[in-house]
């Protein structure tokens, strides 16, 4: 499906008039070093394209503030700057890239980076700049490392991450200590079932089902070190289905968490119906907005086993005709400066090491909010994207239909499992 999908889209590109670039670079490092020259093998000058996804209008200024930067610090260059809208964002790419027109420098989150690194069209940012790795956080380079492809291709760019969110007033109400909430999948389901007890049924603890991130939690494989097959039809996965077919049929999840009228578990807690959540690091303050009465009731905690990483990134035309400017011009707009700068204006944390020492996000106000994203930041050193990125929205949805079947007791866990890997396995191939 992936090929006939590229190769409609480059019939298109093709008869389509050229696409205009974009553009952003500069070599400064996390450090302020100027490392964009050497990595690059050649001077900064001329003129670069940089692509951005959805930044316009909010973010406009901030982008500008930062291209012009660049452009004062190296005198005579240019960058043209494009910001693509967000529905068919990925299709855009793929148009830009089958018709020639892919930019130099472009927004791109490790799934969308894929398709165009398995057609050999981005540069290989981590043998060109050698201090890609000690200059940001490992989860963040890891993320743009694809099995089956040596290098490294992209830079990290703007980072977010789960923790957990816990309605301190419930749990005291049903016995549990809020400064103490649970740290286990065992925690959890005995936690789950003293609110449930407690409270008659009228409030959960759980309310939702587990996917392929609690396999990877549970130390499940997911796919074969070349990327071409799913592995995660394991006893210990199995296990897992065990476990929650188990909590379900024990009624400590609500009845239509396996149905499509599932509200989600972030609408339940906003409503208070559970008392458990996940969601990014500055939750509690759109939580505000939403409910707030509640927000200030809410205390937060570290992830459950690894923390996940959600990633932005931007990657490098292998087929730049300004290599040593874009590569500047990237290293230039994922420092620790302007990462920091925009992680103040918006819902993000920066992907720099250098970031660590910032107190911006490293030390609290003393309010629940503050504690929460310093309890994200703080897990950004260990978080990793717990999904494989060859897993799609289609291919999580055949995924998730198994999953419903085993916690429902329609399908052993064993059998829900070898069916899905053999269905997303096909679905690899098509």
């Amino acid at each position: 499906m992936r090929t006939s999908h590229w190769m409609r889209l480059a019939v298109a590109a093709v008869a389509a008039a050229t696409l205009a670039g974009c553009g952003l670079g500069d070599p400064n490092g996390s450090d302020g070093t100027d490392t964009g020259n050497a990595a690059a093998g050649g001077e900064v000058k001329g003129t670069v394209s940089l692509q951005t996804w959805a930044l316009k209008p909010k973010f406009t200024a901030y982008m500008e503030g930062v291209i012009d930067a660049f452009e004062k610090k190296h005198p005579g260059v240019e960058v043209d700057w494009l910001d693509q809208p967000g529905d068919g964002y990925s299709e855009k790419v793929l148009s830009q890239a089958a018709g020639g027109t892919l930019p130099d420098v472009v927004n791109l989150p490790p799934d969308f980076a894929l398709p165009l690194v398995e057609r050999n069209m981005l540069l290989d940012v981590g043998k060109a700049d050698a201090t890609l790795d000690s200059d940001y956080v490992a989860g963040g380079t890891a993320a743009y490392r694809f099995a089956g492809h040596d290098g490294t291709y992209g830079y990290p760019w703007y980072l977010n991450t789960d923790v957990n969110y816990w309605n301190a007033e419930l749990l005291t109400r049903y016995g549990l200590d809020p400064k103490k909430p649970p740290a286990t999948l065992d925690e959890l389901i005995t936690a789950a079932r003293t609110v449930k007890r407690k409270s008659g049924g009228s409030v959960y603890l759980m309310s939702r089902k587990p996917g392929l991130m609690d396999f990877a939690n549970a130390g499940v494989k997911l796919m074969s070190d070349d990327g071409t097959r799913f592995t995660f039809n394991t006893p210990e996965a199995a296990a897992v289905l065990d476990t929650y077919r188990a909590a379900f049929k024990e009624g400590l999840l609500p009845k239509d968490v396996l149905t499509e009228t599932y509200a989600g578990n972030t609408k339940l807690f906003s409503s208070g119906t559970a008392a458990w959540t996940t969601a990014g690091g500055n939750y509690i303050t759109s939580l505000a907005t939403d409910n707030p009465g509640l927000a200030p009731k809410v205390v937060s905690s570290p992830a459950i086993g690894i923390p996940p990483l959600y990633v932005q990134g931007l990657s490098v035309s292998k087929n730049t005709k300004n290599r040593a400017t874009a590569l500047a011009l990237a290293r230039w707009v994922t420092n620790a400066e302007n990462q920091a700068a925009f992680a103040r204006l918006t819902s993000i944390f920066p992907s720099t090491k250098a970031s660590a020492s910032d107190p911006f996000f490293s030390k609290s106000d003393g309010t629940n909010a503050g504690d929460a994203k310093v309890t994200a930041f703080s897990s950004l050193a260990q978080a990793t994207m717990l999904e494989p990125v060859r897993a799609n929205d289609a291919i999580k949805t055949v995924i998730n239909q198994q999953i419903a079947l085993a916690l429902s007791g329609q399908a052993g866990s064993e059998e829900a499992l070898d069916t899905a890997v053999a269905r997303a396995d096909q679905m690899l191939k098509d």
